[in-house]
């Protein structure tokens, strides 16, 4: 290995949440880049209707968690906790995890951790979390074989040893680079199925949900998909702590037994979130409940349209038999990808 250089997990570790890293900045993640979550209160309605339904099928313990995985600043949490009905939220545990420090100001009744309670029933959901799990990337050589690719800290790559031991099955199994061109990359996975698989070791009974950038095998980008962030563009990724490091998850990876994928489209529209257009007639009747529907609708719109937000992976993985198929179509049925 040449002197400065490191394996990009171990570069997008430093850079994201070292001492000096992009997630310590003050600003946090919303000054850089706007998720769901802050593309509209919808969203937290739309979460806070799913854990009423989680606290439906699990018979309303005396104590509900919700656990947001990667929380930010709490936006989500603040968001849930407004539109949960008050029955509920006198019994909700929520927890914040999050490696950031708690932000000043945030609500009293959010516990702040660095890892996921464990032993605890209720819903865990992880909002763009996964994709800022760091990973190692492969690229095939010119003779084809999958060589780790190593950065240095200004973002210059070389090539350095063949992938090998549990990264290699990793890669044959789920993202193949062998008789691959010269060139073609895959991010490994394996530490997002790791941590997902402790996110939902945690739960004694409930749902846990990962949201996030997804693909599945047999539509792998060629190239991957390593790239930066910052104050909302898109940018080389420089492992220098100046911009988000993030890449596309491997849902069907992380996904355990029992687990399912939708999209994001499919499951707002089964938790009521469908961008449908108020009625003209409310417009005469009531112009400012038209004003305000019209507004909803947009950002509504906005949530489920398939070529952006609507089209993330929503990966759905019930612990215990009493939160199975709790998004399911106007016909009772679990909502099928789409």
């Amino acid at each position: 290995m040449a002197s400065g250089t490191r394996t990009w997990r171990a570069a997008a570790e430093a850079a994201l949440y070292g001492p000096n890293g992009f997630y310590r900045r003050p600003e946090g993640p919303a000054g850089h880049f706007r998720t769901s979550v802050h593309a509209s209160p919808l969203y937290a309605g739309a979460v806070a209707g799913l854990l009423s339904r989680v606290d439906d099928a699990l018979g309303h313990p005396a104590e509900l968690a919700f656990t947001d995985v990667g929380a930010g600043r709490g936006e989500l949490l603040t968001g849930v906790l407004a539109a949960v009905p008050a029955g509920l939220a006198a019994r909700l545990r929520p927890y914040a995890v999050e490696r950031a420090a708690r932000p000043p100001g945030l609500d009293a009744r959010i516990t702040w951790l660095g890892d996921v309670p464990d032993g605890v029933e209720g819903l865990l959901f992880a909002n763009e979390w996964l994709d800022n799990v760091p990973v190692d990337v492969a690229e095939a050589d010119a003779e084809g074989t999958a060589r780790q690719v190593l950065v240095q800290e200004d973002g210059e790559e070389l090539l350095g040893d063949p992938v090998s031991g549990a990264d290699a099955e990793w890669l044959a199994r789920w993202w193949p680079l062998e008789g691959a061109p010269p060139g073609s990359r895959a991010e490994i996975g394996r530490p997002r199925d790791a941590a997902w698989a402790r996110a939902v070791g945690s739960l004694r009974a409930g749902l846990a949900v990962a949201v996030d950038y997804a693909h599945r095998r047999d539509a792998r980008p060629p190239f991957g998909t390593l790239t930066g962030f910052r104050e909302g563009r898109e940018v080389r990724p420089v492992p220098d702590g100046s911009c988000d490091i993030t890449a596309h998850v491997a849902l069907d990876a992380c996904a355990r037994p029992g687990g399912s994928l939708l999209t994001q489209r499919v499951a707002l529209r089964a938790l009521g979130v469908d961008g449908a257009r108020p009625p003209l007639s409310l417009a005469s009747s009531d112009p400012a409940a038209y004003v305000r529907a019209l507004g909803a609708a947009g950002e509504a719109a906005e949530l489920t349209a398939p070529a952006g937000l609507g089209g993330f992976g929503w990966l759905l993985q019930p612990v215990g038999g009493a939160c199975a198929d709790l998004l399911r179509t106007g016909g009772g049925h679990p909502a099928a990808e789409g």
